[in-house]
């Protein structure tokens, strides 16, 4: 599966619509500005961290003479797809919806800016074989070095107001691997005892990402782990994972793996 990702140190740019499905991660390096982001105005200046997964949302965009920024945006979907299933992640997602600038220190900010410079640096070897596996470990590199920014800054503030207790109950209940055979938003809404549309807007507002993405991203690592098992049929599978027909699974597999399931064992295989 070939994915877009993009480096630039244009910040009139972080809201262009061809990053209308990635997640942006920007520092400033000298100078300062501004924009708005979910109607709330953000003031940055040298060595604060942006992480937001919904960049055309963000407007106003301001900037000193001197301002100085790098950025890098890669598709949502990659990058969750590379998170193991943990909490963390998603009460980060919560409050960086809330507020996505992170004040970083002078060494923090070189950390990150090493994690960024070596994404840059292979963003070109688009020829070698492996090239979406580098890019992911490089990725993967960054993202945990933002949550220990984040955890050093904030803490792991605990959302107590409802709306923040029934997302953490849908994560802890994917969790449990119940998503092996559940996958319908109806069926996690019931066992919340909410209705579908609540649970579909409270996830969206507090996190900037559907229910399915959750789900999805509990969903594909159990996925792989039994593709991986060559001795399960793509038949025994489908029928494991309650899919309907196995029409309907290659249709999935081809979805969030990029591949039919056949494709996807092939390419476990030495070359």
């Amino acid at each position: 599966m070939t994915h877009s990702f993009t480096y630039s140190i244009d910040f009139r740019r972080i809201n262009s619509k061809p990053l209308s499905d990635c997640c942006l991660h920007l520092i400033c390096t000298n100078g300062g500005g501004s924009f708005e982001f979910n109607g709330k105005n953000f003031r940055i200046e040298r060595n604060s961290l942006v992480v937001i997964s919904s960049p055309l949302k963000i407007k106003k965009i301001e900037a000193t003479e001197d301002a100085a920024v790098e950025w890098f945006a890669a598709p949502n979907s990659f990058l969750q797809g590379l998170l193991p299933a943990n909490n963390y992640s998603i009460g980060g997602s919560i409050s960086l919806n809330t507020n996505p600038v992170i004040p970083l220190s002078d060494a923090d900010a070189d950390r990150f800016l090493c994690d960024l410079h070596r994404i840059r640096e292979r963003l070109d070897d688009t020829e070698l074989r492996f090239y979406t596996e580098i890019m992911g470990s490089l990725c993967l590199t960054m993202i945990y070095d933002i949550f220990e920014f984040h955890a050093k800054y904030y803490g792991t503030t605990e959302h107590t107001e409802r709306a923040g207790y029934i997302v953490k109950s849908l994560m802890d209940l994917l969790a449990t691997g119940i998503c092996r055979t559940e996958r319908e938003m109806s069926y996690f809404a019931g066992r919340l005892n909410v209705s579908p549309k609540y649970l579909s807007a409270t996830v969206r507002r507090l996190t900037g990402h559907s229910v399915t993405s959750y789900i999805d991203r509990y969903t594909v690592p159990i996925l792989k782990k039994l593709l991986n098992d060559q001795r399960l049929s793509a038949s025994q599978i489908a029928e494991m994972m309650n899919f309907k027909t196995l029409s309907y699974f290659s249709r999935y597999c081809k979805k969030h793996l990029g591949m039919s399931p056949q494709e996807y064992r092939k390419s476990l295989q030495p070359r």
